[in-house]
């Protein structure tokens, strides 16, 4: 009843993850508006970086490694929910909590939020992109993302 081809899976995929992304920016963004404009270049040079790390480190490495799980499932449908794994539902509960925990709590400034958020947000939402490329690529084959190009040149070597 609740099961989609595994092509649908990365449709699923990628719109959760740019919802959840866009989300996470919008509140980086926002956070923007409440801190000294005057050290604001230092913040954008934060979600640069963080952006970067977690683009290149974490997240576009976790759509490959989801893309080929959906991809090796034998059943030709799945249940829609199977867009991650166990792990992947666990690290999502982790950072779901711990960012709500930050922000409610006011554990960090808001010039962490603004910068930290920011580029994590940006980078999720770039990974929910990366999906719904390979979900309109009907080869399947995976595009390669323009911002992966340190890492693609060092595979080569």
């Amino acid at each position: 009843m609740f099961k989609v081809s595994k092509r649908t899976l990365l449709l699923i995929a990628g719109i959760v993850w740019l919802a959840a992304g866009g989300n996470i920016a919008w509140l980086g963004i926002q956070a923007f508006a409440q801190i000294n404009m005057s050290y604001v270049w230092a913040i954008i040079l934060g979600a640069v970086v963080v952006f970067t790390l977690f683009h290149m480190k974490i997240f576009s490495k976790m759509v490959g490694k989801h893309s080929n799980r959906i991809a090796a499932y034998e059943d030709n449908k799945i249940g829609f929910w199977r867009f991650f794994d166990a792990s992947g539902y666990i690290m999502m509960a982790i950072m779901m909590s711990g960012g709500i925990s930050l922000r409610a709590f006011g554990l960090v400034p808001m010039w962490f939020i603004a910068f930290f958020y920011t580029g994590l947000g940006i980078a999720l939402a770039l990974s929910g992109v990366s999906f719904l490329v390979r979900f309109a690529r009907r080869s399947g084959t995976p595009a390669t993302c323009p911002f992966s190009f340190l890492t693609l040149s060092r595979e080569k070597e």
